[in-house]
């Protein structure tokens, strides 16, 4: 199953990503798919490899770089501990020096089945790391916090004393926040979320869906999105505008921006509407329909499964819908975030159904579709600037080192250059690789494969 698991702006004014760590999705909490490294490869064999590090036998979840650790979500088709065997969730820690396997946390999956958590998908989300702690949504739609060093320490943090796998290759819980048992969530699939963590709170688009045998939202009630006290897992606001709205299921994380000095935290909903609120109340600031005009058929419609990035005053999104469902017409928007109005689209036969995060930088926006297409456009103005079939999907893109790094399904890593003026790409591959996403770190490139991840100097 292929599942899942944005006068003149300037890159200034969300700012480069720092040359260093990569400690959530994105790498910081604009989520813009840019970092400021230097000095990547701009094409690689095995040669390059620095270290690889076996992973389950399905990975969905991207690597988190810091502190000297590397998180990343997988299954247990590869069990690293004898004792823990059949399908199971598992995040595992690596050394970022070596890739020697640290320690890893374990979930059981759903009793429910195929229908909330799909077999052998394990933990999709891409873990948040602040300080010592490690924050994730597990298979089970669980809101976990963890210590970074596990029981490596030999200590255990955190008011939860009765953990069942405490050796030294354990993870060290310090909270779970139950959605499906105390929220009254429901998943379609899998859940996928990226938590994120800012002043404090989490926030995290919960996975509540649709129930697509019965097709229906069975709890509209039950909040979207939420925000949680990072110290202690204790609620602090939650939403549930899509309601009985929801298309399919929500597989989208959050992002945070400033804009003329408000903060603010965007959540891509399950209807197809970006909704965007006051982080530390939980009062909505606006919300804007990125599928407004689309078939009223529910079965058509697209939704967001991307991310909404934040650059100055504006905020980049397209639709799309689970890769499952093929191609189709959708829709890139600049949204402008001081009041949640349009400032430019490109939509149906201008560009295809995505699943990806944009990069902007310099001016210009980086956007794959679907089906292979990879694209530049003018942030002020939405005009292409230029666009390249690869003939093969991508769910994702990055820019570092004046390059766009994409990643196809058969197998290559795509290198353009930035700017205006197209480049033919050059293209390196390693074995197993598939969609994902480059992440840079402190001067080394990480590709998870489905079993594998790379180090790549």
């Amino acid at each position: 199953m292929r599942l899942l698991a944005a006068a003149s702006l300037l890159l200034a004014a969300c700012g480069p990503g720092r040359a260093d760590d990569s400690p959530m999705l994105g790498g910081r909490p604009d989520r813009n798919m840019v970092s400021g490294e230097r000095n990547l490869p701009g094409k690689f064999d095995k040669k390059n490899i620095k270290w690889v590090a076996d992973l389950g036998n399905q990975t969905y979840g991207n690597p988190a770089v810091t502190g000297g650790r590397v998180f990343i979500g997988t299954n247990n088709g590869n069990p690293r501990d004898p004792s823990v065997r059949g399908d199971r969730g598992v995040l595992m820690c690596f050394s970022e020096a070596d890739g020697n396997f640290l320690w890893q946390a374990v979930h059981e999956k759903l009793p429910t089945g195929d229908a909330e958590d799909y077999a052998q998908i394990g933990i999709c989300s891409t873990p948040c790391v602040v300080g010592d702690r490690v924050y994730y949504i597990s298979n089970r739609a669980e809101l976990v916090c963890c210590d970074a060093a596990g029981f490596t320490d030999g200590r255990n943090d955190g008011p939860i004393q009765d953990e069942k796998r405490n050796g030294p290759r354990d993870a060290d819980l310090v909270w779970v926040l139950d959605m499906r048992k105390d929220l009254g969530i429901m998943l379609s699939q899998a859940a996928a979320s990226s938590p994120l963590v800012v002043d404090g709170r989490v926030f995290v688009v919960t996975g509540q869906a649709r129930d697509l045998e019965k097709k229906k939202v069975h709890h509209p009630e039950a909040p979207s999105f939420i925000a949680v006290d990072a110290a202690t897992g204790k609620l602090l606001w939650k939403d549930s505008s899509p309601g009985a709205g929801i298309v399919e299921g929500q597989w989208g994380s959050p992002s945070y921006g400033v804009v003329d000095g408000q903060p603010q935290v965007a959540f891509p909903g399950g209807d197809g509407r970006l909704y965007a609120f006051d982080p530390a109340s939980g009062a909505p600031l606006w919300t804007f329909d990125c599928i407004v005009g689309e078939a009223p058929d529910k079965e058509k419609k697209n939704h967001l499964v991307s991310v909404p990035v934040y650059a100055g005053d504006r905020v980049i999104i397209a639709v799309g819908q689970n890769p499952e469902n093929g191609d189709g017409p959708g829709c890139l928007r600049a949204i402008d975030a001081r009041k949640g109005a349009e400032v430019w689209r490109v939509e149906g036969k201008e560009f295809g159904r995505t699943i990806c995060t944009a990069a902007v930088h310099e001016g210009l926006v980086y956007m794959a579709e679907l089906t292979g297409y990879v694209n530049c456009f003018d942030l002020a103005t939405g005009k292409r600037q230029w666009r390249h079939d690869l003939k093969s999907d991508i769910w994702g893109l990055g820019v570092a080192d004046g390059k766009v790094y994409v990643r196809t399904h058969d197998g290559d890593v795509a290198v353009f250059r930035t700017g205006r003026e197209f480049q033919k790409p050059v293209l390196s591959t390693l074995p197993g690789l598939g969609e994902g996403l480059v992440v840079p770190a402190n001067g080394v490139l990480y590709m998870a494969c489905a079993t594998k991840l790379y180090a790549i100097k």
